[in-house]
């Protein structure tokens, strides 16, 4: 049987914790700036967790079964 290859884009977006949960970015952090406030700019700067549902899904694709 092959071995279960990576997915390169989930590769580059998420990083496992020292307790197995998956770590993501917040997404609107990337341009259109201006019309956003401070508090919200800083609120998607902290990191977030994949929801529960998602990561059976997020583990196929790093490889992990």
């Amino acid at each position: 049987m092959p071995k279960i290859k990576t997915n390169p884009g989930a590769k580059k977006r998420f990083t496992l914790t020292g307790s197995g949960k998956i770590k993501r970015k917040h997404a609107y952090k990337s341009h259109i700036l201006t019309k956003k406030s401070k508090k919200q700019k800083r609120h998607l700067t902290q990191d977030g967790l994949v929801h529960k549902h998602n990561e059976k899904a997020m583990r196929k694709l790093l490889g992990m079964g």
